[in-house]
């Protein structure tokens, strides 16, 4: 027979084994699970067995119920019980998981003061300190406070320096610089990445490691690349990150844990990191406009996402499901299809339906791609109050400039509102010094370097119109002949539209009757293309959306009939 003082630890290891057996049932026994935990209480253990057992209760109730408030209570009853020493393995995890808890309850205030007191105390314990860090400085991210995550971020990667981690310095450093392209100093990304590069290269440990150490870069200087526009100047650092992505998925993960516990963490698993490569080429083939390329790989990023959302129900993929939505609604509204973009949008809701965080970073962008839908069925006053939404919901500079230009385009439209279209001009370009004509030149000469075909396309095209009302044919025939080539190719059907009414227009006037005739006669195609189309559209219940400008995504009824998309599946 056990003596008493052994008894207790009997009682605890034969309950924490029958606790681990409900858990990891097919299908699991919560209920059964938290019997077992909660027994181990009953007979008086040890402090050290006390904290283990509630740190495992809250995990369990968090990770496996919806009963949040006990699951919190058995947290802060760990984190109590551990501040003592030698108990840090405890004391941390659960400071971790409860300051995640009380992020989910929106207690951030009351997440911070116990991060930070875990980093303070954890500078010991190597793994514990960079993993508080990260967690911290991803508070502040969610926060919108990019300055202090920036801070923490350096903090981190100072102390993997000291203890000898160069691996970890180099995800707290790359963390760094992405937060950085978010803040748009891109003076300061510039020297970060610099130094990143030569650590990626010269760091020697697990293959799979410095492969995503190298994915990870390479995403920041594309994502630098585009957001400078240099999209001919990307292809270089795209095509290393394809060929990095697969050899990747040729390494088989190594077991053998690193010899600095400070090393001990991984950026994304491989099929995540494969989803972002697929990612950063559609965005990549959106600025380059080459759309059908861009839905390609949409698609296929659906599909993997498809598959791992079956298996994995972590917000990271989410978020990426969202922006490729985005992306391809883009397309689908320049193509001219309508309908399905409309279809896309009505996904959009629903994942937002179903995530707080998510519609909080993505309301401006549903609003504006619900705007831009507007515009092209012709509903100019829901586009108007679209994009007025829009810009109340967004502090991003860039999509502010966009939704104001757009918004502009509205005003313009409808013909009658010169003073808030003066004013929004004000806004966006308060210098008119320049001529037009000058500005259009300079578009079209960085869009032909840097190979932004739809934005070459919009400046033939509009050099092109300016030059026919000014009398002069022939160089108006030189702009609009090669942008119909163009639109074509992308396939932009505005711009082909655009075109072939302009090209009708100077045949006829220049006395070529048979290309006036043929010109007329593709305008005409392109007219039926898009009304059929603007009638699918509008007939759906999901058009309903344009009038939606407050509040969270309604419920929406799905379609019974009408157009159909192959993504449809994923929802």
């Amino acid at each position: 027979m056990a003596t008493g003082a052994e008894a207790p630890e009997s009682w605890y290891l034969a309950l924490l084994g029958f606790a681990e057996h409900f858990r990891t049932s097919s299908p699991p026994k919560i209920r059964l699970c938290v019997h077992c935990l909660q027994a181990v209480l009953q007979f008086k253990p040890s402090q050290r067995v006390e904290a283990r057992t509630h740190l495992q209760l809250g995990s369990v109730l968090y990770h496996h119920t919806k009963n949040s408030d006990l699951a919190r209570s058995h947290l802060e009853k760990a984190v109590r019980c551990s501040q003592v020493p030698q108990f840090e393995d405890v004391k941390f995890e659960a400071a971790s998981l409860l300051s995640e808890l009380y992020c989910q309850q929106n207690l951030v205030d009351s997440a911070k003061p116990l991060l930070r007191k875990a980093i303070q105390i954890s500078q010991q314990t190597p793994y514990w300190h960079c993993r508080l860090l990260f967690q911290l400085a991803q508070l502040h991210t969610l926060e919108k406070d990019l300055v202090s995550a920036c801070d923490l971020l350096g903090v981190g990667a100072e102390y993997a320096r000291v203890v000898g981690s160069e691996y970890t310095r180099a995800l707290f450093l790359l963390s760094k610089g992405m937060l950085l392209l978010m803040e748009r100093k891109l003076q300061e990304v510039h020297p970060l990445l610099t130094l990143c590069g030569q650590i990626v290269e010269n760091w020697q440990g697990n293959p799979i490691q410095k492969e995503s150490l190298r994915v990870f870069f390479l995403v920041l200087q594309v994502t630098h690349y585009l957001d400078a526009g240099q999209v001919k100047s990307v292809k270089p650092c795209l095509k290393q990150l394809q060929q990095c992505i697969q050899t990747i998925s040729t390494l088989h993960d190594d077991e053998i844990l690193p010899s600095n516990p400070a090393d001990l963490f991984h950026w994304l698993p491989k099929e995540h990191m494969c989803v972002l490569v697929y990612l950063v080429t559609v965005m990549h083939s959106m600025q380059a406009g080459y759309l059908e390329k861009a839905q390609k790989y949409t698609d296929k990023a659906l599909m993997q996402l498809e598959k791992l959302k079956m298996l994995d129900c972590s917000p990271i993929l989410s978020s990426f499901q969202v922006i490729l939505l985005e992306h391809i609604i883009m397309c689908r509204l320049v193509t001219g299809h309508k309908a399905t973009a409309l279809q896309e949008i009505s996904q959009v809701c629903q994942l937002c339906q179903q995530s707080p965080r998510l519609f909080s970073n993505h309301a401006a962008q549903l609003h504006t791609l619900l705007g831009l839908y507007c515009i092209s069925v012709n509903c100019m006053d829901n586009a108007e109050a679209q994009f007025t939404t829009a810009l109340r919901l967004t502090s991003h500079q860039e999509l502010w400039t966009f939704i104001v230009t757009n918004l502009a385009s509205v005003y313009i439209r409808e013909g009658n509102r010169h003073q808030e279209l003066y004013s929004l001009l004000e806004r966006i370009n308060p210098d008119h010094n320049f001529p037009v004509r000058r500005f259009l030149r300079e578009t079209l000469k960085m869009s032909n370097a840097e190979d932004l075909n739809r934005l070459t396309a919009c400046s033939l095209v509009l050099l092109g119109h300016i030059f026919y009302v000014l009398g002069n044919h022939r160089e108006s025939n030189n702009m609009v002949v090669p942008a119909m080539q163009l639109a074509s190719k992308i396939p932009d059907m505005s711009v082909q539209l655009w075109s072939s009414a302009l090209l009708k227009d100077l045949n006829k006037a220049c006395g070529n009757t048979i290309d006036a005739h043929e010109a007329a006669q593709m305008h005409q195609n392109f007219s039926q293309q898009l009304l059929q189309d603007h009638i699918a559209a509008c007939s759906l219940p999901e058009h309903n959306l344009i009038s939606w400008t407050d509040g969270p995504p309604p419920v929406q009824i799905q379609a019974q009939n009408g157009p159909t998309t192959s993504l449809a599946s994923l929802l």
